[in-house]
Order: C-alpha cells, then sequence, then structure tokens
C-alpha cells in the first residue's frame, strides 16, 4: 500500500504506522518488515564486519563488507519507491545505518592511523543534529542540506578508498592522501554543523 504524508501536529514521537507516513490501517510491522529495510538490516550486519577487519588487517574481508554496504545503500531506496514502501521511518532506518557504518569504520581507520580521530565524534554529533533539527523522531522525514548530502557520500569514499585498495593489494593512493582527505571532511562536516545551526537560529 503507498504511504501517505502523515506527520504528528504536537511534536511528540509516536511510533505507529500513522506517523510514519502510512495510513491508519497499516500495521507496525507491515512499516517495519520491508524488503527494503531488510537491505538496510544486511548493511547493519556490515557494520561490525567491516570495522573489525579495518583494524585486524583483513583486507579482502573487509573489502568486500564495504562493497556489499555500498550495494544495499544504493538498493534500498529505489526498492521501496518502487514497492511503495517509503516511509519516513523508512528513511531514518536507511540514514542512521549509513551513519552508524560510517562512523564505525572511520573509527577503525582512525585507530590505524588513516583518518583524523575526531572524524567519527563529529560525523555522530552531525547525524543527532540532522535527526533533532528534521524532528525525525516526531515521525518527521529527514531533511538533508546539499553539503551534508555530499558528506555523505564521501564519508563511504573515505572508507573505500583505503579499504578497496588494501584489498586489491595496490600501493596508491597513499596513506596521506587518505588522511588529508579525512581532514577536509572533518571541516566539512563542520561547516555543515554550523550551517544548519545557524539557519536554525535564524527562523
Amino acid at each position: 500500500m503507498p504511504p501517505r504524508c502523515a506527520a504528528p501536529l504536537d511534536g511528540r514521537p509516536r511510533w505507529d504506522a500513522e506517523s510514519f507516513g502510512y495510513d491508519s490501517d497499516v500495521s507496525a510491522g507491515q512499516v517495519l518488515f520491508t524488503l527494503a529495510n531488510a537491505l538496510s538490516a544486511v548493511r547493519l550486519a556490515c557494520v561490525p564486519a567491516c570495522a573489525w577487519a579495518i583494524l585486524v588487517g583483513e583486507a579482502e574481508l573487509a573489502a568486500g563488507a564495504f562493497v556489499l554496504a555500498v550495494v544495499t545503500d544504493m538498493a534500498d531506496g529505489p526498492v521501496a519507491r518502487r514497492r511503495g514502501e517509503a516511509s519516513a521511518l523508512g528513511g531514518l532506518i536507511d540514514h542512521g545505518v549509513d551513519a552508524l557504518f560510517c562512523i564505525t569504520a572511520i573509527a577503525a581507520l582512525a585507530a590505524n592511523g588513516l583518518a583524523p580521530t575526531i572524524l567519527p565524534i563529529l560525523i555522530a554529533a552531525a547525524f543527532l543534529q540532522y535527526m533533532a533539527d528534521s524532528r525525525a523522531l516526531a515521525g518527521r522525514p529527514l531533511r538533508a542540506s546539499r553539503l551534508g548530502r555530499y558528506n555523505g557520500i564521501a564519508y563511504y569514499a573515505l572508507v573505500g578508498i583505503p579499504v578497496v585498495r588494501d584489498g586489491l593489494g595496490l600501493a596508491w593512493p597513499v596513506d596521506a592522501l587518505v588522511v588529508g582527505l579525512g581532514w577536509l571532511l572533518a571541516a566539512t562536516t563542520a561547516a555543515s554543523m554550523w550551517n544548519r545551526l545557524r539557519a536554525r537560529l535564524g527562523r
């Protein structure tokens, strides 16, 4: 059943199907247990696998988990729209798993000296701000800024560059370039948070 837009008027968190964009006769199970969310669950399983593989130097496992995460991330949105299962809850699950994957993988890279330690902390803070500003827990869809969308893509790129490089046994890009990209992303993440805060204060 195609979803309709719905959101609580009082701003209080609601976890029924209607508050996340479905008609009132749709059960919570129908909202949660969808093919698109199953793809997000596969990506969630990649979170510890990829982070652990990065930490211990299992390059091929890390690369495989990363590729699987990217494939499921690219697939879940189109699947949800094609099957009429798109909803605010599905978007929250999708973006939440993306954030968790990038935070843990980049934290593992940081532990190996391949990313700034501050970056996963900034990503976590930016995602919490993103949720709060979008009022996601009140059933509203997430609203990403242009810079935030670019950052989200770049986080995956930061993980993928060294992971795929090592999985393929390549020597380039060198570690210094990966670390440099990490610092650039730390700066753009902070800028995205500042822009969102300034826009909120200016409302």
